[in-house]
């Protein structure tokens, strides 16, 4: 099993070119489900989560061909509609086949998905739109079962909570519906707006897309033609990399990103005391005398992102006070504490809120991932603390990061990947 090791503290300069968006690539991918055409793809990240759902369509009888960010999928001669547990159990971005699949066919199977262990995910809430476009849902065997014979019927959706996987789950199934469905209380992610635009370009058309209601106009189970187009920057990626400068007092420039998709980043950073500037493709971030503390709660976009949290931990356990940072979204994401402990990080928790006193030094342990935006921050702490850092467990990190020590090599950073 893999390990980083990281000697710091560290000073980091020079470019980073932000990788496409992990959480905007997955449904994209599940969405050539309804094409009628080889779909072209670009900017796609190498990282081991891509590779699974690829995987999944390949056992679906899919053909797919991944090379250097390149993408093209041909679902025109599925074979089978069941999703089987040993694909999904390691990602719950899987379940996005199901909405896809059902519209489609009328029927499917998917086994009930896994991921990163933070908190409740249930899919309950994309079962229950599912029903009310005509579908019959049963849960058997740890498996989804999934029928609509005559196909999905359009249908006037509230979802209880804003979820993400669940917009876009069922705005790929509305798109082969027979009728309009309207969507309320739908995510606005900019992963969200970029796959309602490609169905949107493909003929199928979209009403309130970047709003919290979308209608659909379906397509009565008429397949759609994609035209080639680019994964849109991932806006985790790059607030991960601002992060990582403003924690060792570093200026670099990040390029290939979207600025206005990190506007509560961007904001959370100049309370901090931290300058940015950005155009169209790029921030540059300036190195920091010193850190202020800061209040963070993470919501639904264009709110604080959950899956910046951690990262925005560590950097706060190197501030001049206290910060506190309120989870809202999920009930575990705050497993990372007890390892940026082990770094010297003087942390508290009260249930859902971390209150982080300030320090001016961390020191070098053995610490292990739990999760994704975990291990990120382990990683950026490792980057400050005196001494060698051991990040064990990475795998975390390669379900989502492209090539992140490589990245950080080219900006200085003293770090390697070892086997155990």
């Amino acid at each position: 099993m893999d390990y980083l090791e990281i000697h710091g503290p560290t000073s980091l300069s020079g470019e980073v070119k932000i990788s496409g968006a992990k959480n905007a690539a997955l449904p994209i991918i599940a969405l050539t489900l309804l094409a009628k055409n080889s779909v072209k793809i670009s900017n796609m990240p190498d990282v081991v989560d891509i590779k699974t759902l690829l995987k999944l369509l390949e056992n679906l009888g899919a053909t797919t061909s991944f090379d250097q960010n390149y993408v093209e999928i041909d679902t025109c001669c599925l074979t089978n509609t069941k999703a089987t547990y040993d694909i999904v159990k390691t990602m719950r971005a899987s379940i996005l086949v199901l909405g896809p699949l059902l519209s489609r066919f009328g029927h499917c199977e998917v086994s009930l998905p896994g991921g990163c262990a933070i908190g409740s995910r249930p899919i309950d809430l994309h079962l229950k739109a599912l029903e009310q476009m005509g579908a019959t849902i049963n849960i058997h065997a740890g498996y989804v079962q999934a029928t609509a014979p005559d196909g999905l019927v359009g249908a006037n959706i509230v979802f209880d909570k804003i979820t993400v996987t669940g917009t876009a789950n069922i705005v790929m199934a509305a798109a082969l519906a027979r009728g309009v469905t309207t969507i309320k209380n739908a995510a606005r992610e900019p992963e969200v707006v970029q796959i309602c635009e490609i169905i949107n370009a493909s003929g199928v058309k979209i009403e309130g897309i970047g709003t919290g209601e979308l209608t659909i106009q379906g397509n009565d189970r008429e397949l759609i033609n994609i035209e080639p187009f680019s994964v849109i920057p991932d806006r985790i990626e790059a607030g991960t990399y601002l992060c990582a400068a403003a924690i060792t007092n570093s200026s670099i420039k990040l390029t290939n990103v979207r600025a206005d998709h990190l506007d509560s980043v961007l904001g959370k950073l100049r309370e901090m005391g931290i300058e940015t500037s950005s155009d169209e493709t790029t921030i540059d971030i300036k190195a920091a005398d010193f850190i202020n503390p800061v209040k963070i709660i993470t919501q639904e976009y264009p709110a604080f992102p959950t899956d910046m949290q951690a990262q925005f931990l560590a950097l706060a356990s190197l501030a001049d006070g206290t910060s506190t940072i309120e989870e809202r979204l999920f009930e575990n994401r705050f497993m990372h504490v007890s390892e940026l402990q082990r770094l010297g990080a003087d942390i508290s928790l009260n249930g859902h809120v971390a209150n982080i006193k300030g320090s001016n030094e961390l020191f070098g342990a053995d610490v292990m991932a739990t999760d994704l935006r975990a291990s990120s921050a382990l990683v950026l702490a490792a980057l400050a603390a005196k001494g060698v850092t051991n990040v064990h467990r990475i795998y975390h990190l390669d379900r989502g990061y492209e090539k992140l020590e490589e990245k950080l090599v080219k900006l200085g950073a003293k770090i390697k990947r070892l086997s155990e």
